[in-house]
């Protein structure tokens, strides 16, 4: 089986979960970004340091930017309550491989354990596995990041080991772990 082509698998979606909406960034959710992406709470779990307004900027005009590129080889979209077009995190795929991607995510501490990154996540997967025709995603997580755990065990990911030292965030070298979930996986439980 081979991929939809980016453009594509993209054509028409709003990929539209239970409680989130994930939609393309625009250039104005620099300072919504900037509250999740400057927030000490949050960055504490991703592979990056905390940013201020202005790298924050950069980071969505760069989503803006990347999502125009053909092909596409990464889907970093806003996450947005359903019935709020205000930016609450984001959650992306990168294309790696023969029909694979890396997840990524993050939701604003405010909304923290209410659903959101569970619902996004379940909502970017299904496009992944049915729009994109992916057959594998993974997810590599800060061992301390146990809530992340939670939701990617509920979708169905397989833990697979440690990367040592994987990246360099707060200051230190920090490990992450693992986890991937394939089509067959998917289909199975949806």
């Amino acid at each position: 089986m081979t991929a939809k082509s980016t453009e594509e698998a993209w054509t028409g979606v709003q990929p539209i979960g239970a409680r989130t909406q994930l939609r393309e960034f625009r250039e104005s959710d620099g300072p919504a970004a900037h509250r999740i992406v400057g927030d000490d709470r949050v960055t504490h779990f991703l592979s990056f340091d905390s940013r201020d307004e202005k790298a924050a900027q950069a980071m969505v005009d760069g989503a803006v930017q990347r999502a125009r590129s053909q092909p596409r080889n990464e889907y970093y979209l806003a996450i947005t309550r359903r019935d709020d077009d205000t930016l609450i995190g984001f959650c992306r795929l990168a294309l790696s491989g023969a029909q694979a991607a890396k997840l990524g995510y993050a939701v604003a501490a405010d909304c923290w354990n209410r659903g959101f990154a569970s619902d996004a996540v379940s909502t970017m997967l299904e496009f992944a596995f049915t729009n994109l025709e992916l057959h594998r995603v993974t997810a590599a997580i800060g061992p301390d990041n146990h809530a992340s755990q939670r939701v990617v065990g509920r979708l169905g990911f397989k833990r697979e080991g440690v990367l040592r030292d994987h990246v360099f965030t707060n200051g230190s070298w920090r490990d992450s772990v693992l986890y991937s979930i394939l089509s067959s996986e998917w289909a199975e439980e949806h």
